[in-house]
């Protein structure tokens, strides 16, 4: 059998490692790649030499990695000593999902990192992906806890999970805001993870070693606002406290405030924020001297910015202040193949410190993917947890398990929707052949294979219309 890999001879320090995980890199991934800690290439396996086009693997064993691929971001790796996992590359006309891990020696260090490129079929992955995103969530939680830090953030861009085109481009996105201090507008629906990605962006942007600090304007009572944003001079009003109370712009000077459900702002507000972040200063209630302030805004909404504009009810000198970047989270309902992947990650969140278990089967897959969620990824935890409760002695959630808990609404009412009088034959085929899809795999139980036998569709088209199905 040919050499399945080209490596350097001395380095035996990595190569032990690197050999005993190259089974499930070359069976799960279109090529891998190790670089040692001064990023110089030490291993790369014939599928990549080919994917990146180079004739004479041998030649670049001990060469600087950036020349060969300059889009690379093992130097962060090497430098962080954190995961990038399900990133997004571009090299020449293509862009490729990978993954970057680094590898430490005995006494912690990090003496090099490992990338593979990923097959769009992630399933064979996600268990490694999620012991090692567990591993790393571990490490990270008992160093925050170590350093004592107080307003820092929980996630990072490994925490919004996604490999599909949409997910891709949220995270290619929040990389871009993360690398330049602007304002940046999160749009989406409830639960599908606005604040986890506004988080994620600090965690990597300049100001992550300063305050993050986040308000939910839905949450508090309109006649508290102001004092909540910029704070309360002492004895400003009958019963106030006689020492000075900063607000939120206060506490997140130097960081990041975000502004969470921001389309819930009233008008008065709004028009003292827009000043705030105009001027970069606050007056705090009752008082006459301002402070000035540095912060980096972050809002995020679930409603519709423009059609509040045209109403009057959000203004728009506001809306083009905080949308410089504007980031769109796709529901759910619209990445149906990140299902896999988003339950492992899940699961294991919320097995983590617990004395259980939990995994779930292609066909409980396959069962979540038959509904709607209105809830998003929230909604998923909820019911993921609902079905380990019911099922705790097992832990292995399959199709019966999924439909024992998921709720009864969901796509069947949009195929009422999409089959209503007057539609175009289109919509109606569409609706059509959704609902046979659907009515197939309750049929089956939710195991693909049976459901597209019955709806004598090949399992490769099954997953295609179950993708397309929104």
């Amino acid at each position: 059998m040919a050499q399945p890999f080209i490596h350097n001879n001395k380095t035996g320090l990595t190569r032990d490692l690197i050999e005993a995980m190259f089974p499930m890199f070359e069976q799960a991934s279109a090529g891998a790649i190790a670089v040692d800690r001064d990023c110089r290439i030490i291993w790369l396996n014939h599928t990549y030499a080919a994917l990146l086009g180079v004739d004479n693997p041998e030649a670049v064993i001990g060469q600087p990695i950036q020349p060969v691929i300059p889009k690379t971001r093992m130097p962060e790796v090497i430098a962080t000593g954190r995961p990038l996992l399900l990133d997004i590359m571009e090299y020449g006309d293509q862009q490729l999902v990978v993954t970057r891990l680094p590898y430490f020696d005995d006494a912690g260090q990090v003496i090099g990192a490992v990338a593979f490129v990923l097959y769009d079929d992630l399933q064979p992955l996600t268990p490694l992906v999620s012991k090692y995103r567990r591993l790393h969530q571990d490490l990270v939680a008992a160093r925050k806890a170590l350093a004592c830090k107080t307003r820092s953030t929980r996630y990072s861009l490994g925490d919004f999970v996604g490999a599909t085109p949409a997910a891709l481009e949220v995270k290619r996105r929040a990389r871009l805001a993360a690398g330049r201090d602007m304002p940046v507008l999160i749009l989406g629906e409830t639960g599908t993870g606005k604040e986890v990605l506004a988080q994620a962006i600090h965690s990597v942007s300049p100001r992550s070693d300063k305050p993050f600090v986040g308000v939910n304007l839905a949450a508090v009572p309109e006649n508290l606002l102001e004092a909540e944003f910029f704070g309360v001079a002492p004895g400003a009003y009958t019963g106030a406290d006689k020492r000075t109370r900063e607000g939120k712009f206060q506490l997140a000077n130097g960081g990041t405030l975000f502004l969470d459900e921001v389309g819930d702002m009233p008008l008065t507000l709004q028009a003292k924020l827009l000043r705030a972040l105009q001027e970069g200063e606050v007056e705090p209630l009752g008082s006459n001297r301002v402070q000035s302030v540095n912060v980096r805004v972050i809002a995020a909404t679930s409603r519709n910015l423009e059609t509040m504009m045209a109403d009057g009810s959000f203004r728009s000198d506001l809306y083009y202040r905080l949308n410089v970047l504007e980031i769109g989270i796709p529901p759910l309902r619209e990445r149906l193949p990140d299902l896999g992947i988003l339950c492992e990650a899940i699961l294991e969140d919320i097995c983590q410190g617990l004395d259980m278990r939990g995994e779930i089967t292609d066909t409980g897959v396959a069962a979540l993917s038959s509904y709607d969620w209105p809830g998003n990824i929230r909604e998923l935890r909820n019911v993921l947890e609902r079905a380990l409760t019911m099922d705790e002695e097992s832990g292995t959630l399959d199709a019966d398990a999924i439909f024992r808990v998921l709720p009864r609404q969901g796509s069947g009412s949009r195929r009422v929707e999409r089959c209503g009088a007057g539609r175009p034959l289109a919509e109606v085929l569409a609706a059509a052949e959704a609902e046979a899809i659907e009515s197939a795999l309750v049929a089956c139980r939710g195991n693909r294979s049976r459901a597209a036998q019955q709806l004598g569709i090949s399992r490769s088209a099954l997953y295609e219309k179950l993708a397309k199905l929104s």
